[in-house]
């Protein structure tokens, strides 16, 4: 995943000391380094090194488009120039964080040099009068946990806009007949969202398989030696082959497509051209970043871009299908059927047996997943509405099932059930081993998606966002 790069744009107003601004905008550029933060400075524009005027709103405009920033920091490092930081942030169309240090204490004659909160609720309310979106930190000292939580959570929203704004889905055949619950608005995901899809036909996959074979057989082979590496392989060699080939054409196409992430029609017209299904292959694209899913679920693709990005790619995601009851705990989920699971999430030694536990083909691939606390989201939407359900689930112990999958305990899975029966979700979700629910809350402002929830938590989600 690339690098988030933030435009950093320390803000001062006359009125108050240039000296103090100055020191407060080099002493943030210090945490910065020592957070390994990338960021495109402003030093060069003018003799302060800060946002102030036209002048500068020009010539920084200019550079961190340039520099093509992921996000705007305005530090406000004393009252700051309201104006200036809504016409920059206006012009850039980024995420943008305001924040500022706290005060220092008045000097004995009761004067101050900086006067920062005030300036930073004046900076807000012009940022509302631009119908400029933005994230605010509190404001507190450079070195407090609040500040490192909140620039890093920043970085990880701008990464969720970012991945969102880039996304280039391979689709992989038409959805299957009877599948009308993935249908989607190619056309309005464009015009709204500037999400494309890549259509190809089975036809031109099987010739990529064909061609790999022949002319780059050598990562046809490395794909091969991993599986028999990391996994209990119950196939033929050529079966394996096969998973190994589908694999690299599929990675080869979303290139050639200039794709982040597919969807596949994964029965049963394929099963009839190369006599294997593709759940295997798909887990290990999963491994390697490339949300790849089932049933031409161009939302479920969508879904694993924006909880992955909301973890910086920290950890890789599983698809799964939200599938039925634990027979014992009332609030236990099993989650599996698609079962779409990245290696790294296995539990339990993943296994390519013989068959399917549906279909009568080689391909797929069997194990638990780590038992922990995951975030599930599901991107979706109907009647030209959109919005993100998210929330937490809680790994549990439940029955052996065949296939990938993994029990969840939820606070109430009632919520849970009623909110996919009525809509405008469906069963398929993504779900990552950290709770990103803050993270993907707030990008939702940014992609204009309305944000949801199963359980009563936007509450508590604002209260971490305001550092509390």
């Amino acid at each position: 995943m690339d690098q988030v790069k933030i435009g950093f744009a320390p803000t001062r107003r006359n009125l108050f000391s240039a000296d103090a601004a100055i020191d407060y905008a080099n002493l943030t550029r210090e945490k910065m380094k020592e957070l390994s933060v990338e960021y495109v400075d402003i030093l060069d524009i003018n003799d302060d090194g800060l946002l102030y005027d036209d002048a500068g709103v020009e010539k920084i405009a200019a550079k961190f488009k340039a520099a093509e920033v992921d996000g705007l920091f305005l530090a406000n490092v004393n009252f700051g120039t309201e104006y200036a930081c809504a016409r920059l942030a206006k012009k850039l169309e980024v995420p943008v964080l305001l924040w500022g240090p706290k005060d220092e204490t008045p000097a004995a004659d009761g004067s101050r040099l900086r006067d920062t909160q005030c300036g930073l609720f004046a900076i807000g309310k012009v940022l509302r009068r631009f119908k400029v979106p933005f994230t605010y930190m509190k404001n507190c000292d450079i070195d407090t946990p609040e500040f490192e939580r909140g620039l890093q959570d920043f970085i990880k929203v701008c990464n969720v806009v970012k991945t969102f704004k880039a996304t280039r889905i391979l689709q992989v055949g038409p959805r299957p007949f009877d599948f009308w619950t993935v249908i989607c608005n190619e056309g309005e995901l464009l015009e709204r969202y500037n999400i494309s899809l890549s259509p190809v036909p089975i036809q031109e996959v099987v010739q990529e398989i064909n061609r790999s074979k022949t002319e780059e057989y050598d990562k046809v082979q490395t794909t091969i030696d991993y599986f028999k590496q990391h996994t209990e392989v119950q196939i033929t060699e050529e079966e394996l082959e096969m998973v190994a080939a589908l694999k690299v054409a599929l990675q080869n196409l979303c290139e050639r497509y200039g794709c982040n992430s597919g969807v596949i029609q994964c029965w049963t017209a394929l099963q009839d051209e190369i006599g294997i299904l593709p759940y295997a292959s798909l887990s290990l694209l999963q491994e390697e970043g490339i949300p790849f899913v089932c049933e031409t679920d161009v939302h479920g693709a969508i879904s694993e871009l924006l909880v992955e990005a909301a973890s910086l790619g920290e950890h890789r995601a599983i698809f799964a299908d939200v599938n039925c009851r634990h027979p014992e705990n009332e609030n236990g989920e099993l989650l599996q059927h698609l079962g779409v699971f990245a290696y790294s999430t296995a539990e339990t030694k993943p296994i390519l047996p013989p068959r399917h536990f549906v279909f009568d083909y080689p391909g797929s691939v069997a194990f638990r997943a780590i038992k922990d606390e995951y975030t599930l989201c599901r991107f979706d939407g109907d009647n030209g509405e959109y919005s993100l359900l998210m929330g937490t689930g809680q790994g549990i112990d439940g029955p052996y099932n065949q296939g990938t999958y993994l029990y969840l305990e939820f606070e109430n899975l009632n919520r849970l059930e009623f909110k996919l029966v009525y809509g405008p979700y469906i069963h398929h979700v993504a779900a990552v081993r950290k709770n990103v629910v803050p993270i993907l809350y707030e990008a939702c402002k940014y992609i204009g998606v309305q944000p949801d929830f199963y359980d009563p938590i936007e509450e508590d989600v604002q209260a971490y966002l305001r550092g509390e």
